[in-house]
């Protein structure tokens, strides 16, 4: 199955393995787009110049084509349309001693109830007080005037919020009325927005005959692709061993690089690919920003777009254990066998048991062989007897 993971785009991964940098997200970017401005009233937020300022949903292209839809949070700087903008963290502001620091949670609010996140038709229901029904001019107006409130720290002119275009009292009263809710005490800020798509760490190590990891994904969309050109025997998994598959990612998911035990040093790249939306509240600053300041712009309209992350590993092979020398010591002993001493004991002699029955054996026999003898000799003396007589 390994082999299988991402074979749609192997040509991808191979050119990920073939760089020595770590796989991360590839930063989103975008320039910003005149052709797709929504143009709300002219808002008096200040004196002189800032008396009156136009107000627009400004167009943005995202590199993929994705159209977006930005507030401006840098009333006194001018937008760059020539030049690439690229999407950073909060903490990334550039300007360090603006207001939007510390009011960035109260803007992404702002972003979230204000136009064009909140329809015509919802906002028109939440001010029942508002002649006929908001429009887009009103409303982009309104909720422009909110988010320079807390990223410039300008206040909407209560007296006369609005200026020429047309607009009359009524108008500015409806504006007026949706700039308050959005400043008021219903705004109690939102978070920064969870990354569209992101893998954290983007390097690891370990050992063969381990799982590396984890890797965490974090994500507000939908993974679609796992793409890895792994080695023989190494799998993407879970903390528990289970190879995963792309549908099986989701936000908050924990990856590991299984390696087999044996496997020689080695190292892989994998990407994920997700569908999601550039999030409400997200920020992009000019790529040039420290050398040319450019009117920094944060999501008001989000959209579909493809993006793309990724992390590596990498292994030593699993250090080879030298045999364990064992030194065994014999100890020779010599054994020598003990002294036997010979005891030569005198015969039993036997002893009568009864004095009626002492030397029974002998009384038998020896009568006879006397007898014997007797019969012998006198058996010779015939036999000399008659020799002589012959004689």
């Amino acid at each position: 199955m390994p082999n299988r993971i991402g074979a749609a785009i192997v040509g991808a991964a191979a050119l990920l393995l073939a760089t020595s940098a770590p796989a991360t997200a590839e930063p989103v970017t975008g320039r910003a787009d005149s052709d797709g401005n929504v143009i709300g009233y002219q808002v008096n937020v200040g004196d002189d110049w800032l008396g009156t300022i136009p107000t627009s949903l400004l167009g943005f292209t995202l590199s993929d084509g994705t159209q977006l839809g930005m507030y401006c949070v840098e009333i006194h700087t001018d937008i760059d349309e020539e030049h690439d903008m690229v999407e950073r963290p909060w903490n990334d502001y550039p300007n360090a001693e603006s207001p939007f620091h510390e009011h960035r949670a109260e803007i992404n609010w702002v972003l979230h109830h204000g136009y064009p996140a909140k329809s015509l038709d919802a906002l028109t229901a939440q001010f029942p007080d508002a002649h006929d029904a908001l429009d887009a001019l009103e409303a982009i107006a309104a909720t422009q005037a909110a988010v320079w409130h807390y990223s410039d720290g300008t206040d909407l002119n209560r007296d006369d919020p609005l200026s020429g275009d047309g607009s009359d009292e009524q108008d500015a009263a409806d504006a007026l009325a949706l700039y308050d809710y959005l400043t008021g005490d219903d705004n109690t800020g939102i978070s920064e927005p969870t990354p569209t798509l992101a893998v954290s760490p983007a390097e690891l190590a370990g050992e063969a005959g381990e799982r590396i990891g984890p890797f965490t994904v974090t994500t507000s969309g939908t993974i679609e692709e796992l793409t890895a050109d792994l080695p023989d025997g190494v799998k993407i998994t879970d903390a528990d061993g289970t190879e995963l598959t792309a549908d099986a990612i989701t936000d908050g998911t924990e990856l590991y690089l299984d390696v087999p035990e044996g496997a020689a040093d080695g190292a892989v790249s994998f990407e994920l690919t997700a569908s999601a939306a550039v999030d409400t509240g997200r920020l992009f600053v000019g790529e040039n920003y420290d050398e040319k300041p450019t009117q920094s712009l944060i999501v008001a309209k989000s959209d579909k777009t493809t993006l793309t992350a990724g992390a590596s590993a990498e292994w030593t092979a699993t250090p080879t254990t030298p045999p364990t020398t064992t030194t065994t010591t014999t100890t020779t002993t010599t054994t020598v066998p003990p002294t036997t001493t010979t005891t030569t004991e005198a015969a039993p002699v036997p002893q009568p048991k009864n004095s009626d029955l002492a030397e029974t054996g002998a009384s038998i026999f020896v009568p006879i062989l006397i007898g014997l003898v007797l019969v012998g000799a006198g058996i010779g003396a015939m036999f000399v007897v008659r020799h002589r007589k012959k004689a």
